[in-house]
């Protein structure tokens, strides 16, 4: 426990320092948000500098492994994670030589994105990390080369998620730290070694970055970021065979990606929207409320239904 602290603390301080280190250097070479015309209460967020993603990543991955006892699964996941970073930088990039929001193109991302989970699929197959173990319970089940394709599922899921929920200031980094704090813990309750210093690493430097992130945010991950959280996300859980939790422990992710879904669906099917605008957490903003409370909802849901997954571990 002390070496997970110290992890967690010494990843929140070089977030920190990187974070305002990188923010001004951002602003000089003008890598700035470029904001969608129909979200109309963020046009005053145009020319925010992005891709703040690069300081917690790098600060998490120093911290890890300065803490960690390395091992394959640590060395693959931090592999899966500056891979997505890259892609997301690469998007980011895009975006701001176009002037627009628009980046690479979807079946780009998408034609990566299961790249990466197909190798990632491969390394769990012949390594026999392909035991799934159900939440709250210590009951486990073997997929064997069936955890090719749920891998698969599982990295396209995650990664997509975490991206459709950085909507709002703070939103996705305050979920994806409290996702990693979760899934750490139970990963080291479980007996994890690796995995759990690496998740914990994430939460202190998610901590850092929402100084900079919470509204009004002075700084965006952006697809950079995002990515590589889901990423980061769905390889620790995979790896300690923990994919099962992630709909719990990252509900607000789900939330995010089954509101697009229903919405395009019903869309298509009656010409009527369920929602005000999705991903939900922009139906919310519509109805008035604060991105700063609609965060903290997120946060603190996410927070609720992760300390559940812990409680089969915990004497009493």
């Amino acid at each position: 426990m002390r070496d997970y602290i110290l992890c967690a603390l010494a990843a929140f301080l070089l977030s920190l320092a990187l974070c305002a280190a990188l923010i001004p250097l951002l602003r000089r070479i003008g890598a700035g948000q470029n904001i969608l015309s129909y979200v109309k209460e963020h046009q005053s967020k145009g020319g925010t500098p992005t891709m703040g993603g690069l300081a917690f990543v790098l600060a998490a991955c120093i911290s890890a492994l300065l803490f960690a006892k390395w091992d394959k699964p640590f060395w693959v996941s931090l592999a899966v994670g500056a891979g997505y970073l890259i892609v997301g930088f690469l998007d980011d990039l895009t975006k701001k030589l176009r002037g627009s929001n628009l980046g690479l193109r979807p079946y780009q991302k998408i034609c990566f994105q299961l790249a990466v989970a197909v190798v990632a699929g491969v390394y769990c197959c012949l390594n026999g990390l392909t035991v799934l173990r159900v939440p709250y319970t210590t009951i486990g089940f073997d997929l064997g080369w069936g955890m090719l394709p749920f891998s698969a599922f599982v990295y396209l899921a995650t990664v997509n998620s975490v991206n459709l929920t950085d909507g709002l200031d703070g939103l996705a980094g305050s979920v994806s730290a409290v996702f990693f704090a979760a899934v750490g813990g139970l990963c080291a309750l479980q007996g994890g070694q690796s995995l759990p210093v690496l998740s914990f690493a994430l939460t202190g430097a998610l901590a850092a970055y929402l100084i900079f992130n919470t509204n009004r945010a002075s700084v965006f991950m952006g697809d950079t970021g995002s990515l590589s959280l889901g990423g980061f996300a769905a390889s620790i859980a995979l790896f300690s065979g923990n994919a099962l939790a992630i709909p719990l422990a990252g509900f607000a992710f789900v939330l995010s990606s089954i509101s697009v879904i229903v919405q395009v669906i019903y869309y298509k099917k009656t010409g009527k929207r369920i929602f005000l605008m999705a991903p939900v957490h922009h139906h919310f903003q519509e109805k008035g409320y604060s991105e700063a409370k609609i965060a903290y909802a997120y946060a603190v849901f996410t927070a609720v239904v992760g300390a559940t997954l812990l409680l089969p571990f915990v004497r009493p």
